[in-house]
């Protein structure tokens, strides 16, 4: 079984989305360097950027080094499949996938944790784009298959 499409006559395209889903995971990856980058290194002119989310930072801020590199190892995972999902490979898209499910659970815990609205939403919106990655004609675009 291939991995992936062998040349560039070969390439196989797919549903408009898949673009969108790769850079999607790109973002993911540059807000969590710069999350996991503040963190772990504070006092930096980055800082400021944490006036989007002074909550958030709060929280964290307990956890700094450790949530920072967290962060970081979260970023090389999210670039790490976006780089598979961009060269159509099957690895690119099962970790897209396990990263996405990961995000589903993650936030229905904060929804039970009393967290309603962030949670629901999160939740809404990363169980649409999980159904998206599982349709069969995204999933072909990974088989090498050709699309009907």
């Amino acid at each position: 079984m291939r991995d992936r499409p062998n040349s560039d006559t070969d390439k196989v395209v797919g549903p408009r989305g898949i673009t969108a889903v790769g850079v999607f995971l790109f973002f993911g990856a540059t807000m969590a360097s710069l999350a996991g980058t503040t963190l772990t290194w504070p006092g930096t002119f980055l800082d400021r950027l944490w006036a989007l989310n002074p909550a958030t930072h709060k929280q964290l801020a307990t956890f700094a080094k450790p949530a920072g590199v967290l962060f970081l190892l979260l970023a090389a995972t999210l670039a790490l499949a976006a780089t598979g999902w961009f060269k159509q490979r099957l690895w690119g898209w099962r970790l897209a996938v396990a990263v996405i499910a990961t995000q589903v659970l993650g936030d229905l815990v904060n929804f039970f944790r009393g967290d309603y609205w962030r949670g629901g939403v999160g939740f809404s919106i990363a169980s649409a784009l999980l159904f998206y990655l599982l349709r069969p004609a995204v999933r072909a675009v990974f088989n090498g298959t050709p699309l009907p």
